[in-house]
């Protein structure tokens, strides 16, 4: 049985993939994983591949145990792994709570690496992990500070493990996207006592636009997919430019 997982399947770019994956492979399940089993259910009307709804919090470290002993029990075959699942905070180290420091790091950091951990021993020769980075990986952030820390983990831990998996034939690429206007995740970052440091989300992409071209790259082999202008031209000057000088630029940008 050959199947893709997609973790944070009820929304956003998870959603999208799962969509595309529908289209475009030829699977016999795919594994949806999020907390909202309605969310999850709704999206099987429109996908001709059957889902397996799997409703867990992957902030629970027993719910990464559930998806590892339902692999062992059915032995699939992985072909994708998309760990869309995550989620961030606007506001300074006064206004975040430490529950929300803890999710972001738990399902950033923490749950990406145990799903792919979990899921490799099921991927053979051809098969993809899709890493759900940011463009905010490539540089410090103030008032993004620990959601940028986290995808800077996820970016570094895809980069190596990529290396490590050569001889497997196993590709991993870190998908590094802007802001995405037409998901959940600016208003749910939004959610603070105080998120008025970043005003405005100017020439933010679509989520179906970051998909098809970050799964193009993805099936290509690409280390890494900047799925869109402004994430590509901040990859190549984070690689020039001093993070001082970065952040000092982050700090205009982000009162337009």
């Amino acid at each position: 049985m050959k199947i893709a997982i997609v973790t944070g399947a009820s929304s956003g770019l998870g959603k999208e993939f799962v969509k595309i994956l529908d289209r475009k492979e030829c699977l016999n399940e795919i594994w949806v994983i999020a907390r909202r089993e309605n969310r999850l259910q709704e999206l099987q009307i429109g996908c001709s591949t059957p889902l397996r709804i799997l409703p867990l919090d992957l902030t629970e470290k027993e719910s990464i145990r559930k998806v590892i002993s339902l692999l062992k029990k059915e032995n699939p075959e992985v072909e994708f792994l998309v760990n869309a699942a995550g989620m961030g905070k606007i506001g300074s180290y006064r206004e975040l709570s430490l529950e929300d420091c803890e999710t972001m790091i738990d399902l950033n950091c923490r749950a990406a690496v145990s799903m792919t951990q979990g899921v490799l021993p099921f991927m053979k020769k051809g098969s993809h992990i899709l890493e759900i980075c940011s463009t905010a990986a490539f540089q410090p952030f103030p008032y993004l500070n620990v959601y940028a820390a986290s995808k800077a983990f996820l970016y570094r831990y895809s980069r190596a493990l990529r290396v490590e998996l050569f001889s497997r034939r196993i590709s991993v690429t870190a998908i590094c996207p802007y802001w995405v206007k037409d998901t959940e995740f600016i208003d749910t970052a939004k959610k603070t006592q105080n998120s008025s440091y970043i005003h405005s989300f100017p020439l933010a992409s679509k989520e179906k636009t970051v998909v098809k071209w970050a799964f193009q790259d993805a099936k290509l082999g690409f280390a890494v997919s900047t799925p869109g202008p402004v994430c590509f031209l901040h990859r190549i000057t984070a690689k020039f430019i001093p993070h001082e000088l970065m952040m000092g630029m982050w700090s205009l940008i982000r009162r337009i």
